[in-house]
C-alpha cells in the first residue's frame, strides 16, 4: 500500500469522509429504535467505519507478511 504512504492529504480526507458518514449513520440509524431500516443503517455505519480503520492501518502493513 505504497500508494496511501505518498499521498498523505488524500488518505485524511477519506479517513476523515468515511469517520463522519459512518458515525452519523450508526446515530441515526441508533435513533430508530425498533425499525429493521435503523438496523441496516448501523450496519452500514460499522463497515464504513471499520473501512476508515482498514485504510488507517494499511501504510503500518508489513511486508514480510505477505
Amino acid at each position: 500500500m505504497n500508494f496511501w504512504k505518498n499521498h498523505f492529504m488524500l488518505r485524511m480526507a477519506v479517513i476523515t469522509a468515511l469517520f463522519v458518514s459512518g458515525l452519523a449513520l450508526t446515530i441515526i440509524g441508533w435513533t430508530m429504535t425498533g425499525s429493521l431500516a435503523g438496523l441496516g443503517l448501523m450496519l452500514v455505519g460499522i463497515v464504513l467505519l471499520l473501512t476508515a480503520l482498514f485504510v488507517y492501518n494499511s501504510i503500518y502493513q508489513d511486508k514480510k507478511r505477505k
